[in-house]
């Protein structure tokens, strides 16, 4: 059994620093009402997946003002191409804005405005490395359900707030989004498709890899 303390947890979450990039993109979107970024921890955590398995094809439900792209973009190789989805034009401009203060090249990312069950049937099946989701919670499930259609084997699938503000843990928590999550990550840790693991880093970071 564990014995972090929320000290220990605290040093871990932002012993990997923010670039001043991602430092603005954080603060521009924590201005918007439905944009909450990634946190820090799990930001870096993205970077080295990214990088670990060389991801050249990613894709991001859920864009906000850029910030987990930002760090997405930093581990993918020089030709690697983020999809992000997002139903807000405020968001993808906040984004599009944050990847060019980065110097990214416009080839680098496709920012595609809509809903991503509607977007997301229409995409390659195989065809990714890796696959974020960070949006609604409600619609998780179903998020969930198209990025492994659409993740080769090998690829990594993630989704941030799993552990929801620590609600998840707590078995009285039983609002409509707590057990939304709740009862996905079983049944992700369940799924013999996939070799999962739940991180405790910022607000919880479900992975799993597609055998």
């Amino acid at each position: 059994m564990s014995t972090l303390k929320p000290a220990s947890w605290s040093y871990a979450e932002d012993f990997v620093p923010e670039p001043e990039v991602i430092e603005q993109a954080r603060a521009r979107g924590l201005s918007f009402e439905a944009a909450t970024p990634v946190g820090t921890g799990a930001g870096a955590t993205l970077r080295l997946l990214t990088a670990a398995i060389g991801a050249k094809h990613v894709i991001e439900v859920g864009t906000g003002a850029g910030t987990s792209g930002l760090w997405l973009l930093a581990g993918m190789p020089q030709d690697g191409v983020l999809t992000t989805i997002d139903i807000s034009p405020e968001h993808q401009t906040a984004a599009r804005e944050a990847y060019a203060a980065a110097g990214y090249p416009t080839q680098r990312t496709r920012v595609i405005s809509g809903r991503a069950t509607d977007v997301l049937p229409r995409m390659t099946d195989g065809a990714y490395d890796m696959v974020l989701i960070d949006a609604d919670k409600a619609s998780y499930p179903a998020y969930v359900e198209h990025g492994i259609r659409l993740l080769r084997s090998g690829g990594v699938l993630a989704l941030d707030n799993m552990l929801w503000h620590d609600k998840v843990a707590d078995p009285a928590a039983r609002d409509a989004e707590t057990t939304t999550l709740r009862d996905l990550g079983k049944s992700l840790r369940d799924n013999d498709e996939l070799l999962p693991a739940l991180l405790p880093v910022s607000d919880g970071l479900f992975i799993a890899v597609k055998r």
